[in-house]
């Protein structure tokens, strides 16, 4: 409407002053080489009008011409540009869809049209990783990394290469290289911290995260938390040779992460050898408070060295009296009181344990039956349901659990990837199932009391004393060949295997995926044994007789 307005507007300015300027014809004269003209201002301006018009086009023209070839080629490079573009966009959606073929036709277009253009060397690289030539696609992001403005990218593809060839020296070199950029990419930041992790080179992994965090790579709660670990780390690794530094910075970790429970403990144990149980004691309690945790009672017990297990049995109650109705507490009391030989105070910390026990639970009531009343059988009923209990909390990273927690997952290699928790919660991977070698109805020579007992196959973690599995081991053995294992007792539907890739600082233990799988037949009971003559006893102790031989004698004529 305002453009309406605007152009009546002008037309009527125009139609005024032709209208005044033919009231006032007015008369012009121009003389010129000799001659006179005559002329009125209307027509003067006319011609003075058309000049001007005929000017301009008589210069357009000249210029059309002049710059034709110019045009022309601009033409055709816009065009080749436009359809350059146009393969790229296609490319790049045919490499998403997973289709080698149209990502190698439209990549052909696209180099013979854009063969500089960023995005065709990523197209080029790409379409290479798509179609399994790993040298052709090292060598575009190779071209990439040669460019400024494709230096990243090629970094990246580099360093993702490098990750897939499982060469680590080479992906810390392109990661290093990445992060050595004033605005520093996550993925660089990240790998570098994770490399220098692996490494065990907790100061340099410091240095990351605080160029992380300068670089706004990590908020500030993660920034607490990953520092906190990786003091803790470093704390871990001076314990032996430098207590000072060391309880240095297991202070820190503990200002930062006041509830990390290796931290306190860390702390603990190390404020206690330097004289200062007090302090030590302040640091547990405040940890237990928000993590009750078996390290952190292990820690607080031993507060003074010299003290008689009736003593620790006293302190490690102040403490549980802060959680009531914690399970960890009851277990650590429970543990307490039988290294104090206080039985009836054991028996009432786990008796609101015993609907459902976990394997610890097991295992100490065994023990308790076996230290209190001399009951063996009693203890070999507990220790058939460890075998079928289930699992307790444990330190667990991505699939294995640890008896220690780790700063690094030895799978992975993530910082602060254990967790304590049930290693079946279902949050773990399922990793593969190799069950534990055995020959003869016996265990494997290499097979670990810590890790297997029994006919079933089940791991027992966190045992409770190297004597108490001993004994278990034993009796599982003498139960298996006595026709009366724990199998026909409730069988177990969780084995586990050992870790055949030990790593330096950790053997962890496998889990068991989720889905239950299929276990061997029991072991092959050897010939029947011939029946007994007549100066013979049918319950001679030369003779063990299977479950079957049994019955068969029951109804022997």
């Amino acid at each position: 409407m305002i453009r309406v307005v605007l152009y009546l507007l002008l037309l009527g300015l125009l139609a005024f002053c032709a209208v005044w300027l033919a009231d006032r014809p007015g008369e012009v004269a121009i003389t010129w080489l000799g001659r006179r003209v005559d002329t009125s201002v209307m027509v003067l301006l006319t011609a003075v009008l058309a000049a001007a018009a005929l000017a301009i086009m008589l210069w357009s023209s000249v210029r059309a011409l002049v710059r034709m070839p110019d045009n022309v080629a601009t033409y055709m490079r816009n065009r080749r540009g436009a359809h350059g573009y146009l393969a790229l966009s296609q490319g790049l959606i045919a490499v998403g869809s997973g289709d080698p073929v149209a990502a190698r036709r439209f990549m052909e277009t696209a180099n013979r049209a854009l063969p500089e253009e960023p995005l065709t060397f990523l197209l080029r690289a790409q379409t290479a990783q798509l179609c399994g030539d790993r040298t052709a696609a090292v060598r575009n992001f190779e071209l990439m990394a040669g460019r400024d403005d494709t230096k990243m990218l090629g970094l990246h593809g580099l360093f993702v290469e490098a990750r897939r060839r499982n060469d680590p020296a080479a992906a810390l070199f392109y990661a290093e290289e990445a992060a050595k950029h004033d605005s520093v990419p996550g993925w660089a930041g990240h790998a570098v911290l994770e490399f220098r992790c692996v490494a065990g080179d907790w100061s340099g992994a410091l240095h990351r995260l605080e160029r992380n965090m300068q670089g706004g790579l990590v908020d500030k709660v993660a920034y607490r938390r990953q520092r906190a670990v990786l003091l803790t780390a470093q704390a871990m690794s001076l314990e032996d040779n430098d207590r000072t530094q060391a309880s240095t910075l297991a202070l820190e970790a503990v200002k930062l992460a006041p509830s990390f429970v290796p931290a306190a403990a860390l702390a603990g144990r190390v404020l206690t050898e330097m004289g200062e149980p007090r302090k030590a004691a302040r640091i547990i309690e405040i940890a237990w408070r928000a993590n009750p945790h078996p390290d952190l009672a292990e820690a607080y017990g031993h507060l003074r060295p010299g003290d008689s297990a009736r003593e620790r049995l006293g302190r490690i109650q102040t403490l549980t009296a802060r959680t009531p109705g914690n399970s960890e507490a009851a277990l650590a009391v429970a543990r307490a009181a039988l290294d104090a030989q206080e039985f009836a105070i054991a028996r009432d910390a786990l008796a609101p344990l015993l609907d459902a026990p976990s394997k610890r639970v097991a295992i100490l009531m065994a023990q308790l039956e076996r230290m209190q009343h001399g009951d063996e059988g009693r203890a070999r009923e507990w220790m058939a349901r460890a075998l079928a209990a289930r699992r307790d909390p444990a330190w667990t990273a991505d699939g294995f659990i640890s008896e220690r927690w780790l700063p690094v997952s030895p799978i992975t290699g993530r910082l602060d990837a254990f967790e304590w928790k049930d290693p079946l919660s279902g949050d773990e991977p399922a990793r593969a199932l190799i069950e534990a070698e055995r020959s003869g109805g016996t265990l494997h020579e290499n097979a670990q009391p810590s890790t297997t007992l029994g006919s079933a196959g089940t791991a027992l973690s966190q045992a409770e004393s190297p004597q108490l599995l001993k004994r278990t081991e034993t009796d599982a053995i003498e139960t298996r060949r006595t026709g009366a294992s724990a199998e026909r007792t409730q069988p177990s539907s969780d084995p586990l295997h050992k870790l055949d890739r030990p790593h330096p600082m950790l053997a962890p233990i496998p889990l068991a995926p989720g889905v239950i799988p299929l276990v061997h037949a029991p072991d092959d009971p050897g010939p029947e044994p011939e029946p007994p003559t007549d100066g013979e006893s049918e319950t001679s102790n030369d003779v063990r007789l299977d479950n079957w031989t049994r019955i068969r004698h029951l109804f022997r004529p």
